[in-house]
């Protein structure tokens, strides 16, 4: 999974959660997955 430099919800089912200063997209849809930060 890359980087990006922002990250948007996709669909209605994306939970976005902190974890360590790291903004992650969690999704059941695999594709959704997405991940921002060092």
């Amino acid at each position: 999974m890359k980087r990006k430099p922002s990250i948007k919800k996709r669909c209605k089912k994306c939970h976005l959660i902190q974890r360590n200063g790291i903004k992650l997209i969690v999704c059941i849809v695999k594709k959704h997955k997405q991940k921002q930060g060092k």
